[in-house]
């Protein structure tokens, strides 16, 4: 835990760092580019770096565990650290990379606040880096070793065994290893890095959840075109739709995530919109597999049906789970072919619906959605330790849901 000589200097200092933690998380990534632009190959997701998302996440990180050291009694937060670690993990994040971080991190902070940094201010803030840093390289490891692997060896070589259309804008990849080794086990709701290999030779890599039980053979993710809306194009997203095809080679980790699906034998509902629907996907392909007698509601949000990705496999799945129902809203209101319980226009309401007594429930979507979804559960009195919740990109939401 903090020391006492740090905690009333952090809790002092807090205000002005929290005042400026987007412009020294700004500043500390451009210092860090500049120094060592090899980080950007293969490590960062500079589509997220060029909106702002990245430094937000990190700055919205830092402030949230800081605030926690200071409260009574102190504590980690423990659900961010989680989270944070298995995307590090996915990436093949190394302990000495942390250093370097440190090095570049304390130099924003220094050159933002200017005179603020007192060496005792700096001191103390260097011990909530550290802090923050040696719990993430303890759960790195130990995520590195329940997978058998080191952070050098999170990658592997997969070829691209078949790409199946689900919507005008949504693409299955089948996968295969290369070397035709055993496919090792998924958690379900977990997801994989993919490394692409962009027209500059600059290696980009995205998290994309897997959409289906693990066969021995295969691994299945499905992938959303983005498209700028006056913005750029997502790049990873358009090279994988137009120029990766079927015996192409891709570098996938192994998987991650902690978001997973719960085995305490409570009913489950999942919540999703859009391409929110990929690790709900895998979770009930997770529970076919396994013949669950589990009561499984699945309520699912889209423009109108042809938009709703895996839409047969999540319909098929789910004729295959005794207990199961299946609630759709379509915005635009075209009806539906699918064997649903029920089928609504407009946006997701839970207001009338009835939803099982102790359930688990997992959202993923577009933020707002969320937000607004898990604001109705809790209204309705669910716990918010029973919502847990897929983040798409970096998690500019976990100061709110800690």
């Amino acid at each position: 835990m903090l020391s006492d000589k740090s905690r009333p200097v952090v809790a002092a200092t807090l205000p002005v760092v929290g005042e400026h933690i987007e412009e020294i998380a700004n500043r500390f990534y451009a210092h860090m580019f500049a120094a060592h632009p090899e980080f950007q190959d293969g490590m960062f997701n500079r589509g997220n770096q060029a909106e702002g998302s990245q430094p937000k996440a990190l700055a919205g990180s830092v402030a949230v565990f800081a605030t926690t050291l200071l409260a009574d009694p102190p504590q980690f937060p423990e659900r961010l650290l989680t989270r944070i670690a298995h995307k590090h993990a996915s990436l093949g994040i190394r302990p000495e990379q942390y250093a370097v971080v440190h090095e570049h991190l304390m130099w924003a902070v220094g050159d933002v606040l200017g005179d603020a940094v007192t060496p005792e201010v700096a001191a103390a803030w260097d011990e909530v880096y550290w802090l923050m840093a040696y719990a993430l390289i303890h759960q790195e490891r130990g995520l590195y070793s329940a997978r058998g692997v080191t952070a050098e060896r999170v990658w592997r070589d997969w070829r691209v065994a078949q790409k199946i259309r689900e919507t005008d804008d949504v693409v299955t990849f089948v996968m295969r290893r290369i070397d035709d080794r055993p496919v090792k086990t998924s958690l379900p709701g977990q997801y994989v890095s993919v490394l692409a290999t962009m027209p500059d030779g600059i290696r980009q890599p995205r998290q994309f959840s897997l959409t289906r039980a693990d066969d021995g053979e295969h691994r299945y993710f499905a992938v959303k075109r983005v498209h700028g809306g006056g913005k750029p194009d997502g790049e990873v997203s358009n090279l994988l739709h137009d120029a990766v095809q079927p015996g192409d080679e891709l570098t996938m980790s192994v998987p991650y995530g902690d978001v997973v699906l719960d085995d305490s034998g409570r009913p489950v509902v999942f919540a999703s919109a859009g391409i929110g629907i990929t690790p709900m996907a895998g979770m009930i392909s997770h529970l076919v597999a396994a013949g669950s007698h589990l009561d499984v509601t699945v309520l699912h949000a889209d423009s109108d049906e042809r938009s709703f990705p895996l839409r047969r496999q999540i319909a098929d799945d789910l004729a295959r789970l005794p207990k199961s129902q299946l609630h759709v809203w379509y915005e635009n209101d075209g009806g539906t072919e699918l064997p649903v319980t029920a089928a609504y226009s407009g946006q997701m309401d839970l207001a009338d619906l009835d939803l099982p007594e102790g359930a688990v429930y997992y959202l993923c979507g577009p933020l707002p959605f969320m937000k607004t979804i898990r604001g109705a559960l809790m209204d309705r009195g669910v716990e918010p330790r029973d919502i847990q919740y897929e983040m798409f990109g970096p998690d500019l939401w976990a100061a709110d849901t800690q």
